[in-house]
């Protein structure tokens, strides 16, 4: 088929006739699927299942510095927890610090922390007249949901092939001090599945901020999650590349097990340079006498260290990865050439990241909503809900079971074509 604008008025028309019955005989079906947030499916929780027989009643639960791990107590995290982060993270356990079960948290105290009590001694940003931060587009929704919540401007940075658009970066964060943070998922981001290249990871390391306390937030959920064991993504270590470049307190290094065993019920982590993490403890001393350190022990004898994870991920992949192959020949299949829609193609994650003609991501989000599909709200990949283009939709094809997810990209398809077609229609 052609191009869509390439279409009379009479043949576009009539393919909306055709497509329109289509759709109404699924709506009439009354279908509920959900492909709107990136949640491990039933099949992946299942595979951690047996963590839940690591520790019993008749179980030794001290550490291997003899703690136990019932008690209060190493707010820091148990070596052996600490050995395994640091080694999923790729820095040395000296510079990692365990937290709770959730990365998120830790970037919202991390972002709380500084608005009240500064940056190792600057001045809380909360006494500052204005406190912004850069937003690589489209991105994480939470980030910018938590920048938000604390009244940070935020500022949209495009998204090249290569990671954020350097150029501006530089530009901005060297000339405005009131620019205190930028939000990165430099491995397999969210949404587009992009992977930062080395001289982007290098350009972040030798950033030269206005600001003395601007942080790289370098939140590295997907640092394991490949969907091919040979055709993978590779991101150079940044704690490393920044003290190379004589940076070394720049950046804020994040991770989780939360996609690898059980969200929500996972580790949180940071990685960061020595004088960063007394910043940490300073706070964490006061907050905590100890994260959960008898889940911090299930998980390493689960795992035992990064052989067991990489096993893990790839029982991961064998489920997830037919999943993205299904949405991907559905979309290349039925949009392909049609001029309505691009999508990108990656080789980890847990998103698709689809871009339709302008002016129609709304719109073609309710009709799916309208025809039982449920997605990510058009506008959730930029600050503030708002993308300039009304373009961005997030594709998670993780959650439904496969026969849900093709018939979910079934109906989100001709949500596209309907609203395309509808559109120009309105300039014919």
């Amino acid at each position: 088929m052609k191009a869509y604008q390439e279409m009379s008025r009479e043949e576009l028309l009539e393919l909306q006739e055709e497509l329109t019955k289509q759709y109404e005989e699924i709506k009439a079906k009354g279908l509920s699927l959900d492909m709107s947030r990136g949640k491990p499916s039933a099949s992946q929780l299942d595979i951690s299942m047996e963590m839940m027989d690591v520790l019993n009643s008749k179980t030794d639960l001290k550490c291997e510095t003899g703690v136990d791990c019932r008690n209060y107590g190493v707010p820091d995290g148990i070596p052996e927890a600490k050995r395994l982060l640091g080694e999923i993270s790729e820095v040395d356990p000296d510079h990692i610090l365990i937290y709770g079960n959730s990365s998120l948290s830790v970037m919202f105290d991390s972002v709380a922390r500084s608005m009240t009590q500064g940056v190792m001694g600057h001045t809380p940003w909360c006494k500052l007249d204005k406190v912004k931060f850069l937003c690589p587009v489209p991105g994480y929704d939470r980030h910018f949901k938590i920048t938000e919540f604390f009244g940070i401007e935020m500022i949209n940075v495009p998204m090249l092939s290569t990671g954020p658009d350097m150029d501006m970066v530089e530009k901005l964060v060297s000339e405005d001090a009131s620019i205190k943070g930028i939000w990165c998922v430099p491995k397999y981001s969210n949404p587009q599945g992009i992977t930062y290249s080395d001289e982007t990871v290098r350009r972040f390391a030798r950033l030269k901020p206005a600001a003395e306390d601007f942080r790289i937030y370098w939140d590295n959920a997907y640092s394991v999650h490949h969907l091919y064991d040979e055709d993978q993504d590779f991101l150079i270590e940044i704690l490393e590349e920044c003290v190379k470049a004589g940076n070394p307190d720049i950046v804020y290094k994040f991770t989780s097990t939360s996609k690898i065993s059980f969200p929500g019920s996972g580790i949180a982590a940071v990685a960061a340079s020595k004088a960063n993490l007394e910043d940490f403890r300073r706070y964490m001393q006061i907050q905590t006498i100890g994260h959960d350190k008898l889940n911090q022990l299930r998980h390493v004898r689960f795992f035992k260290n990064l052989d067991g994870v990489h096993e893990q991920m790839r029982k991961h992949a064998e489920i997830i990865r037919p999943k993205f192959e299904t949405v991907e020949a559905t979309l290349e299949k039925e949009l392909g050439g049609l001029g309505i829609g691009q999508w990108t193609k990656p080789k980890g994650g847990y998103f698709i990241s689809f871009d339709s003609m302008e002016g129609c991501a709304k719109a073609i989000v309710a009709k799916a909503k309208e025809a039982g599909v449920v997605m990510t709200g058009a506008g959730a990949t930029f600050p503030y809900g708002k993308d300039p283009k009304d373009s961005n939709i997030r594709i998670a094809p993780t959650f439904p079971e496969p026969e849900e997810l093709a018939m979910a990209t079934e109906i989100f398809v001709l949500s596209v074509k309907l609203v395309s077609i509808a559109k120009l229609l309105e300039n014919k």
